[in-house]
Formats: C-alpha cells, sequence, structure tokens
C-alpha cells in the first residue's frame, strides 16, 4: 500500500502517525521523564540532609543498606540516596550539604537490592564522599 514512485509523502505521514505507539517515543516528545524526576533531567542535584534511614535489602539478601533522606534545594522535594561505601554514613550528618546523582540502574530506577531508592550521595559539605571513607580527607566543620 503506497510505495510507488510518488509515495513519499504517504510514508512520511504514516510514520510520524505510527511514532506514537512507540512508547519511548512518546516519554521523549512529552518530556514526561523531565516532568516526573525530582533532579529535573539534570545530572546531579544539592540538598539538605534531613535524617538517616535503613532500608531492608531485598531477598535473598538480608541487609540494611544505609540511605539518607535528602530534601533537594532546587525544587524542594524530598529523595532518599544511599551512601555507597563501609562506613561512609557515618561521616553524613543531619543538615549536610549533599550532591546526589543517580544510582545507574535500569531506565533510571533503583539498583541492585535497593528498593525504592534510585539517588547515591556523591559529595558531602563539597568533599568527595570516596575520599572521605578512603581516609584521604578529612570532613570540613562548617
Amino acid at each position: 500500500m503506497g510505495y510507488g514512485l510518488f509515495a513519499a509523502r504517504k510514508m512520511i505521514e504514516r510514520r510520524k502517525k505510527f511514532r506514537w505507539s512507540d512508547k519511548r517515543f512518546v516519554r521523549r516528545i512529552l518530556g514526561l521523564k523531565e516532568k516526573a524526576d525530582p533532579l529535573e533531567g539534570a545530572p546531579q542535584a544539592r540538598g539538605i540532609v534531613l535524617e538517616k534511614v535503613g532500608i531492608e535489602a531485598r531477598q535473598p539478601n538480608s541487609a540494611i543498606r544505609k540511605c539518607v533522606r535528602v530534601q533537594l534545594i532546587k525544587n524542594g522535594r524530598q529523595v532518599t540516596a544511599f551512601c555507597p561505601g563501609d562506613g561512609a554514613i557515618n561521616f553524613i550528618d543531619e543538615h549536610d550539604e549533599v550532591i546526589i546523582e543517580g544510582i545507574g540502574g535500569r531506565m533510571g530506577r533503583s539498583m541492585g537490592d535497593i528498593p525504592g531508592v534510585r539517588y547515591k550521595v556523591v559529595k558531602v559539605n563539597d568533599v568527595s564522599l570516596e575520599e572521605l571513607v578512603m581516609g584521604r580527607r578529612e570532613k570540613p566543620i562548617r
């Protein structure tokens, strides 16, 4: 149907119409990720720590993953962020300023056995959390 010599317009119009049945196309064009995303499409965001929380790992693992509740500065939304590293939670106190980024799960979802946590802490008071855990840097007194 319509693959003749002068069918280009028809093929273009059909392609435009049927692209809307592709889920990824619709989400991209309507900007749904940016609307739903607390970081608003940015790679990183700054926030204030509200509280420390322990989240139980999914089956078959049994652990309490150390996370923090963070209120983002730019839009006031609250998210839960994972603190990667052995004893990393001890370097983070309430009311500290942290920088968070995506944890790298599939399609922006949570990663591994931590349910509902999509972000991880990268910096605390403008010092890399990794450096603090390794003992290369001291946490500044604010």
